[in-house]
């Protein structure tokens, strides 16, 4: 069960299906998302409180607890408001997006890239741009878009960790039959 093709086609099955639920209920992945968001807020501020707890000094104590004080107040708020927090983390994918397609673009006119690699860079730059405006403009419909596309993502990701596997089966298989060379 545990072994390499073994492993390919479970994980491969399972992306299919995660990425089946997301596009068929996208607001319920929106939500899945958020409170994913919060059992990491919830275990960082764990983690946090432990620091400050294990530290000798002072200072430590005191920001590791304000740290964990946030991170706690963060999970109750996506639990609370689990809308704006829907929102809040599409404007972060808006500004994440925007802030790497505007380095790609930077990065397309440095000095040594070949055409291609330039034209590679504009072109996914200006698409993280693009996508970065989009999701400025419209985060209520981005939201929903973001958890189509994760499960679009997921459905060829899963179908090609499949195919990996029985290609994978193929190759152990053939590997097993082969005939000894003859000296």
């Amino acid at each position: 069960m545990l072994s390499s093709p073994n492993a390919l086609l479970w994980r491969g099955l399972l992306a299919v299906v995660i990425g089946i639920v997301s596009v068929t209920w996208p607001g319920i992945t929106v939500g899945a998302f958020v409170v994913l968001f919060a059992v990491y807020a919830f275990m960082s501020a764990a983690t946090d409180g432990a620091r400050a707890f294990a530290s000798d000094r002072a200072g430590p104590v005191f920001g590791w607890l304000l740290l964990a004080l946030l991170s706690l107040a963060a999970g109750v708020v996506a639990l609370a408001w689990p809308g704006i927090t829907a929102l809040a983390l599409t404007i972060w994918v808006a500004a994440w997006a925007l802030s790497t397609g505007f380095m790609e673009i930077v990065l397309a006119f440095q000095r040594g890239e070949t055409a291609g690699g330039r034209a590679l860079f504009l072109l996914t730059g200006l698409v993280s741009v693009a996508l970065a405006f989009v999701l400025f403009v419209r985060p209520d419909i981005g939201a929903v878009s973001l958890a189509n596309v994760f499960g679009l993502f997921s459905i060829v990701y899963g179908v090609s960790s499949v195919f990996a596997s029985v290609e994978e089966r193929r190759g152990s298989t053939a590997e097993g039959r082969s005939e000894p060379v003859g000296v």
